[in-house]
């Protein structure tokens, strides 16, 4: 499998520390990269952040229109959503990108998994799967492939990952209670995972962005 083309901002200093941002449907790993310096890092930080790009394919629900997506999109309905073929795939891509860093010299432990949208599907799949313990999973805006069904093949090691869950309340692209649903099922599965919501669509606040970055810094430090 080729690595996933991306976009990577280094640190001022030696990276010590890493974060994947996966990003949504139809996008781009440029979607996201802006918002590095919106976080809040202290200048000095370490941190590698990568914007991989998804590959592109066709999209049932968009009328079979080829975009950037880690998976095929079904039908609007939860339990059936996901391609779960096409989901597995990405995590292969995804697991492959987080081993490229390790073998750079960054510790699993200090890998911080985020996405948004579909990539925060992503982020939740495979970082709820991945052998190693990471810093943290973040999941913006997103939903279970399963619906209200965790993944199957958990992996220890993540058990008591911090993860962070945000959720847009007026969202009408991925509803507020299927965002919800994941955390109910997180929460009921002993994981550890923060929920809050904004008062925003499907989208990204400037005040969202500097708790993320907060966030970011606690796992990371």
């Amino acid at each position: 499998m080729s690595s996933l083309e991306k976009i990577v901002i280094e640190p001022q200093t030696s990276a010590t520390a890493c974060v994947i941002w996966l990003h949504g449907l139809g996008d781009s790993g440029a979607g996201f990269a802006p918002v590095v310096p919106v976080l809040g890092l202290p200048s000095d930080h370490s941190i590698r952040f990568v914007f991989p790009h998804a590959p592109e394919q066709a999209v049932t629900i968009n009328g079979g229109f080829v975009m950037r997506s880690w998976y095929d999109i079904k039908s609007m309905d939860l339990h059936d959503r996901a391609d779960l073929q096409g989901v597995m795939a990405s995590e292969q891509a995804v697991k492959q990108l987080i081993n490229e860093h390790i073998a750079q010299g960054i510790s699993a432990d200090k890998i911080v998994l985020a996405g948004f949208s579909q990539g925060g599907v992503m982020s939740l799949f495979t970082g709820l799967r991945f052998e190693q313990r990471l810093a943290g999973i973040m999941a913006l805006s997103c939903y279970l492939p399963g619906g209200e069904a965790l993944p199957e093949q958990l992996a220890e090691a993540n058990r008591s990952t911090p993860i962070l869950q945000h959720h847009g309340e007026q969202d009408d692209v991925v509803p507020l209670f299927a965002g919800k649903m994941a955390h109910d099922a997180l929460v009921a599965a002993h994981y550890q995972t923060t929920w809050h919501t904004y008062s925003m669509a499907h989208s990204v606040l400037p005040n969202q962005l500097t708790d993320i970055g907060q966030w970011i810094q606690q796992q990371l430090k």
